[in-house]
């Protein structure tokens, strides 16, 4: 039986910069970090509420294909590729703290009828969105 969602893949260009990223200005924490065979490189964060959720930092490459691979990599490079979404507290002052220290935004804290987001690139050019989230129901769409 399933019991959760434990591994998500992020694709990035250059995963030093990436962890870097994720642990220095989101406060994610390094969880694995293996060089194996061939010199390939296993390479997980996570955030620290969640100890049961690892996200992958993967070059594409192996087990992809060449044509996969490229292809992620066009798409990362146009910054076209979306990430993860993050929950936050408060969207306007963690929008605020992350522009301080440099985080790209490609929109700022907006009212939707699920709460406020914003959304951000990391430097691989993923969209990552933070969600301040609100109880909501479907007549809220319309």
């Amino acid at each position: 039986m399933i019991t959760n969602i434990s591994l998500l893949t992020v694709y990035c260009l250059d995963q030093e910069a990436t962890r870097d990223f994720y642990v220095d200005l989101l406060g994610f924490e390094v969880r694995t970090d293996i060089t194996m065979g061939e010199g390939f490189r296993w390479l997980t964060i996570g955030h620290p509420s969640q100890p049961d959720l690892d996200v992958t930092l993967m070059i594409p490459g192996p087990p992809l294909d060449e044509e996969a691979a490229d292809f992620y990599r066009r798409q990362l490079g146009k910054g076209q590729l979306g990430g993860l979404g993050l929950r936050v507290d408060d969207c306007r002052k963690t929008y605020e703290e992350l522009t301080v220290k440099g985080v790209e935004f490609v929109q700022e804290p907006s009212h939707r009828p699920y709460g406020v987001e914003a959304v951000m690139r990391d430097n691989s050019g993923n969209w990552l969105v933070l969600v301040e989230p609100r109880n909501f129901n479907p007549a809220d769409f319309v």
